[in-house]
């Protein structure tokens, strides 16, 4: 198996046994005397409440999910819509879930499961806050460069139902939160702008974040930061009843990650599964991380393979087509400037990296003199953040169509010795 054939099947891994099917059934509450409700929200949501009812048989509830991430289920409803920026079928679909919420009691139970990407797929505009709005406002978050905690605290005071919101409506029965983490350190305040986990920000905070980011917002937007949003402070009486279970991380990927490449006799490194930090930065850093270590090798030695995890950002710059994955190997491809025995890939576990239908690309000694000889040139595509299509022209993206989980970003790096 060649090196970028071995990426591929560590990624397929890290993927695999981020699979809800895996786990949900173990992390179950048991069933309730009252009624059950089984709502949700993300990237992973519907193949979360497929496994629910593989253990459970056909429930009641709603879970919105990505365009083309439904599953079938036997009774909780599925409904499709967009991401990462809103659309009205979430906005329609959230307002329903809301309803469903409505009238609860002591003895009823509910199983939330929040995935990534419930920040967008769950979209109930603050105050006079139009859906257009609300897009203009995701989109100028998207861009901006702000690291995924910035851009949740200002998406929980736009929202009602975020920043423990949504569990609130479900008061005064229990709620059992079932969370796929695809945020560095796993914070379940985090996940999904943390719909289910009271919040400690203000939106004098919110405000310091759009100056500090330079996000461009609407009046309506403005005006909801300037009074006292629905944002449920930690402690509150309405979350009392409320258990927040992390269920998969992305540590248990790179870990099985790492374990197949042990296996394959690599010496195996992992420096961290939260990372953070604009793309092309850390890949110059990593770059040189593993110029290092190459230096440091002897003709003997085992060829080593360093693994990361986390969420990095892009602040946009061009007007291409990219993501944080691909982005990070383009810049890391440029840094490492041809180095003889260094291949890499970095994809994202849902399969999107960015807004793209694709998972994220690999690298490899050759890549750039293959881009020179296609007439391609890597720091254009940088400038223009227009990775994808560097790594389409060389036939180098990862296209894995809904994986169906999201455990964030999977970067790893071959050295061998030069």
């Amino acid at each position: 198996m060649g090196e970028a054939e071995f990426l591929r099947a560590m990624f397929d891994r890290a993927v695999a046994v981020a699979d809800p099917m895996r786990f949900i059934a173990v992390n179950l509450p048991e069933k309730p005397t009252g009624r059950l409700l089984v709502v949700g929200a993300g990237k992973a949501s519907a193949r979360m409440a497929e496994a629910v009812e593989a253990e459970w048989g056909p429930c009641e509830g709603l879970v919105i999910t990505r365009y083309g991430y439904g599953r079938p289920t036997q009774g909780i409803e599925i409904v499709e819509a967009a991401h990462p920026v809103p659309d009205q079928a979430g906005v329609e679909a959230t307002t329903r879930m809301l309803n469903l919420l409505d009238g609860l009691g002591a003895d009823d139970l509910v199983v939330m499961l929040i995935s990534g990407g419930a920040s967008a797929l769950l979209c109930a505009p603050a105050g006079a806050m139009t859906l257009e709005e609300k897009q203009a406002v995701n989109a100028a978050l998207l861009s901006s460069g702000a690291p995924i905690g910035d851009m949740n605290v200002l998406r929980k005071h736009l929202s009602r139902v975020k920043g423990g919101q949504l569990a609130a409506a479900a008061a005064p029965a229990r709620v059992v939160a079932l969370m796929i983490s695809d945020v560095p350190g796993d914070d379940p305040g985090t996940i999904g702008s943390g719909p289910t986990v009271g919040d400690g920000s203000t939106t004098q905070d919110a405000r310091a974040i759009v100056d500090r980011w330079k996000i461009a917002l609407p009046e309506t937007a403005r005006q909801v930061l300037g009074g006292r949003t629905g944002v449920v402070p930690k402690g509150d009486e309405l979350l009392s009843r409320v258990e927040n279970r992390v269920v998969a991380a992305p540590a248990q990927s790179l870990a099985a990650a790492a374990d197949l490449a042990r296996e394959a006799g690599y010496a195996c490194v992992i420096i961290g599964d939260d990372l953070d930090g604009e793309a092309r930065e850390v890949a110059a850093k990593h770059a040189a991380l593993a110029l290092t270590m190459q230096a440091d090798m002897t003709a003997g030695d085992d060829p080593v393979i360093v693994l990361s995890g986390g969420e990095l950002t892009v602040t946009r710059r061009g007007d291409g087509v990219g993501g944080p994955n691909a982005e990070y190997a383009l810049a890391l491809a440029a840094a490492l400037d041809a180095a003889p025995g260094i291949h890499a890939i970095a994809c994202d576990t849902d399969g999107v990296d960015g807004a793209a239908e694709v998972a994220g690309a690999i690298i490899s000694p050759d890549t750039l003199a293959r881009a020179r000889a296609a007439g391609l040139d890597p720091a254009e595509a940088l400038a223009k953040n227009d990775a994808h299509s560097f790594f389409a022209a060389l036939g180098d993206q990862v296209v894995t169509g809904p994986t169906l989980t999201n455990v964030n970003d999977f970067r790893a790096i071959i050295i061998h010795p030069a």
